[in-house]
């Protein structure tokens, strides 16, 4: 029997992964063009939730980008990866993914800055689509994937691949300003939510 936690939506399908890019959007108009002072209270910023109580930004952050191609390559990566997973397991558990992973990832990012007194500013929904990518590769196991459209890549293996270089990156402080420990904490989270909600090991499915 399933629990409250496993327990299936009725499928049904909107195709929100579209409107989450169109959302995505419209914050970059406001933010980046029209009201730049507005992405202080959008960003996830350590500061301000610790001492303005901005708590919406653990959510909010997922939505403000930093320029038109931080906000192209995660819209992209949102459009392959989120469209297939949400026509798969359908809209609502596509969005409680979405959001539950990426507001995780955003609390877990906030807990690390504040222990190692860091006060970055977090913003951009890379959390979230490195757990929609993963979670894509435990669904399509034998999707390959054409990095930088030339080089095929199968989709486990794409998802090893970024998981090490994001270590990588985040253990030698590589990458400047990118949020290596968000991505991390992405795929962390997905392969949870496949264990814990969906009740699917990713290395057995990897392997079929």
């Amino acid at each position: 029997m399933n629990s409250i936690i496993n327990r299936k939506f009725r499928y049904t399908y909107s195709n929100s992964a579209v409107a989450l890019i169109a959302v995505n959007c419209i914050v970059y108009l406001f933010t980046y063009m029209l009201f730049p002072a507005l992405t202080y209270y959008l960003a996830m910023i350590p500061s301000a939730v610790l001492y303005g109580h901005y708590y919406w930004q653990f959510v909010t952050y997922m939505f403000v980008h930093g320029g038109i191609w931080h906000l192209f390559s995660n819209m992209l990566g949102l459009f392959i990866f989120g469209s297939a997973v949400e026509r798969s397991v359908g809209t609502r558990e596509f969005l409680l993914f979405y959001f539950l992973t990426g507001t995780l990832s955003g609390i877990a990012s906030f807990f690390v800055y504040i222990l190692t007194g860091t006060n970055a500013i977090l913003l951009g929904a890379s959390g979230a689509l490195y757990a929609l990518m993963l979670l894509f590769s435990v669904i399509y196991p034998r999707a390959v994937i054409l990095v930088f459209g030339i080089l095929p890549v199968r989709a486990p293996v794409l998802v090893l691949l970024y998981f090490a270089i994001e270590l990588f990156s985040q253990m030698g402080n590589y990458g400047g300003s990118v949020a290596h420990m968000t991505h991390l904490f992405g795929l962390v989270f997905a392969f949870l939510y496949c264990l814990v909600r969906l009740r699917i090991k990713p290395w057995e499915a990897w392997r079929s």
